[in-house]
């Protein structure tokens, strides 16, 4: 049986680089000795599929044990979702100095159903997204999930790269190669992942 990770892709705006950013992540994690040496599965989870409400829930949900205690369909579809994987990794924008809303509602919705679970933290951005990377850290160890002390910051050096993430265009990035765009945050990609990977081990 493969244990499941969910990789969340936590932006929503139209137009947006985000997916493109996840699947740089998943091929440069499959490229690893790691991965492929250990049963792994890594599934998308895009936010935008989900169009999940601002939180409308009449309960907190950290006193909901069953989903089926939940008011509220979507939350019930959300939860049953959440509760398939035993791991996540996010990948997310910086907002202005934050990350963004929809993600944190997403959060936000469920409790239990995120506890213990390891997660890693991917963020780009023009310098990073290094405000976004430890706020969310933190948030993250407010619903008892395990983050990796390893971060992930994935930076627009170039201007023509970042108006190119802003218009949603193609930014050539392959996580399969040595070279081109971001072939230099691979290793900390890899690096995070084996951090991600030893706190898989120990949760299961």
């Amino acid at each position: 049986m493969s244990t499941k990770v969910g990789v969340i892709i936590g932006s929503t705006r139209k137009p947006r680089v985000c997916p493109q950013i996840a699947k740089f992540v998943i091929e440069t994690i499959k490229s690893g000795s790691l991965f492929s040496a250990n049963s792994l599965e890594l599934v998308l989870i895009d936010l935008a599929d989900w169009n999940l409400p601002f939180f409308d829930e009449s309960n907190v949900p950290s006193q909901i044990m069953d989903y089926k205690k939940y008011d509220h369909e979507h939350t019930r579809r959300w939860s049953q979702e959440i509760q398939k994987y035993h791991s996540f990794i996010f990948v997310v924008p910086q907002y202005n100095w934050g990350y963004p809303a929809v993600l944190k509602n997403a959060i936000d919705y469920l409790y239990h159903e995120w506890e213990g679970k390891p997660a890693m933290i991917v963020t780009y951005g023009g310098h990073g997204g290094i405000k976004c990377n430890s706020q969310l850290t933190e948030v993250l160890q407010g619903v008892r999930m395990k983050p990796t002390q390893k971060k992930v910051l994935l930076t627009f050096e170039e201007r023509t790269m970042l108006l190119d993430a802003v218009n949603g265009r193609d930014l050539g990035l392959d996580g399969t190669s040595k070279v081109g765009a971001w072939c230099n945050h691979r290793l900390a990609i890899l690096e995070a992942f084996e951090e991600f990977h030893s706190l898989l081990s120990t949760a299961q």
